[in-house]
């Protein structure tokens, strides 16, 4: 088991609630702890508290994102920029600590350049960064993925080697739970048995499991999450830490995923991204999203035909009374959320759709606007009690060839009221293509849309393809 003992910046502070300034003349605290602890503790309430550095842990994550911003470009920009941190200025007070072997220009230049080194080499094998003459640096794709999203290098790493084009719901909870983010999870004494309990209890089955893994526990307590089950106080705050960077994450898995190319996968994502939110699974009913709604009510509500929201929205009122026999109060609350569910009405045309040859720019119009919104009320409020945090409503504009398993082109857009977006992409070899337009909210369920999209591709032009002979022969 691994015990987490309160870190000392805790205990200080708690010990300064027991004599507040101006209004206590005293105070006393009571600490106790394992014998052996004693001194160490006596020596940090009787001195003053240290301050050093932890850059150097942290450093791989934080030149990335300077990489991106092109504030570093060379290895020794990356050295210049260290000179000005407060870890430098700590290497020659405390030398032991930072693993230094002395103080001298020499030393610190040559400790320095090591540490540059070894961590943009480290980028560079994550495919992070690219190293040009062995100086110059520049950012990549999963660099700036991981820098935008404040996610570690080592975490975008394992999405990139992970992820693959076949890649289901199950794999995604997996390598979702494998983040190097879930590592500090703490697991407390007994744990592991509750977490067992749990387990048995989630329909996607962990293998070879050890409950005493923080990677497993966020593997579990998603899982409950999506079941809604009971788990207790503690682990329910635990839940909250990883949901609220599980929505980070799976953004960042959709922009690998799209980079790669992939369709289903991505749509997965999304979809987990969505049960997240909601707490529930992607197969459960729609419905359960709204308030004072269980399953014992959404299967009722199945039986008699009403499989979603707007289902239950197009009801009359006293049938929509006679099947939820719920009072005025609990009516008046799901008509609100109801009414916020997001309703959009698309409309899409692909530019000069008669003239496509191989190789020109398509350009898709994309029209949406919300039915039944007011001008003046704005977009409402987000309905997601089971997530932590306020959420703001985002949404996916994809462009795909499901037969294909082909992600063609994504944006991720936020909608107010209306929103005209353009979406380019490449055309594709001469032929007849049946791609699908597909729009994809962030965090609820069932309200998601899809589209035909036919295209046709003709040959390259006459002249065009003259230019490009009489290109080759110069």
């Amino acid at each position: 088991h691994r015990y987490t003992d309160y870190p000392i910046t805790d205990i200080l502070q708690m010990m300064g609630r027991a004599c507040r300034p101006l209004i206590d003349a005293s105070g006393k605290c009571v600490l106790l702890c394992h014998a052996p602890k004693k001194p160490f503790y006596r020596k940090f309430l009787y001195e003053p508290f240290p301050v050093e550095s932890h850059l150097d842990h942290f450093l791989h994550d934080h030149m990335c994102a300077e990489v991106v911003t092109k504030t570093v470009e060379s290895k020794q920009d990356a050295v210049d920029y260290l000179t000005w941190t407060f870890m430098y200025r700590r290497l020659t007070q405390n030398p032991n600590y930072y693993n230094l072997q002395g103080t001298s220009h020499r030393h610190l230049s040559d400790h320095l350049s090591e540490l540059v080194e070894s961590t943009l080499s480290d980028l560079e094998q994550a495919r992070c960064i690219a190293i040009e003459d062995g100086m110059e640096v520049s950012p990549l794709n999963l660099g700036m993925i991981a820098s935008y999203y404040y996610i570690q290098y080592t975490t975008i790493e394992l999405f990139s080697t992970s992820l693959q084009s076949s890649t289901k719901l199950k794999g995604l909870v997996e390598i979702l739970s494998s983040a190097a983010e879930f590592d500090s999870l703490p697991i407390r004494h007994r744990e592991d048995v509750s977490l067992q309990h749990l387990a048995a209890h989630c329909p996607l089955a962990i293998t070879e499991p050890r409950f005493n893994d923080p990677h497993v526990k966020a593997n579990v307590l998603l899982q409950a999450h999506f079941s809604r089950l009971e788990v207790g106080r503690e682990l329910a705050l635990d839940t909250a830490a990883v949901l609220d960077k599980a929505t980070r994450l799976l953004q960042a898995t959709v922009d690998v995923l799209s980079s790669s190319g992939w369709l289903s996968p991505a749509l997965a994502a999304m979809e987990l991204s969505q049960m997240c939110v909601q707490g529930m699974w992607e197969r459960d009913s729609p419905l359960l999203q709204l308030p004072h709604f269980d399953r014992a009510l959404a299967t009722a509500a199945a039986a008699a035909g009403v499989e979603s929201v707007f289902d239950l929205m197009d009801m009359e009122d006293e049938d929509r009374q006679a099947l939820l026999q719920m009072s005025p109060a609990q009516l008046a609350d799901v008509a609100r959320v109801a009414n916020a569910y997001p309703n959009v009405d698309v409309a899409h045309q692909i530019e000069d759709a008669d003239e496509v040859s191989s190789g020109d720019t398509v350009t898709v119009h994309v029209q949406l606007s919300r039915e039944g919104e007011d001008e003046e009320a704005g977009v409402p409020r987000v309905h997601a009690p089971r997530y932590p945090k306020p959420k703001e409503e985002g949404w996916w504009l994809v462009i795909g060839d499901p037969k294909a398993n082909a992600l063609v082109c994504i944006k991720r857009i936020t909608l107010a009221l209306r929103a005209k977006v353009k979406l380019d992409f490449m055309a594709p070899e001469p032929g007849a293509y049946d791609y699908m337009l597909y729009l994809i909210c962030d965090l609820y369920l069932g309200c998601d849309q899809e589209y035909e999209l036919k295209l046709r591709v003709g040959e390259a032009g006459e002249e065009e393809s003259g230019e490009e002979e009489s290109g080759e022969e110069e």
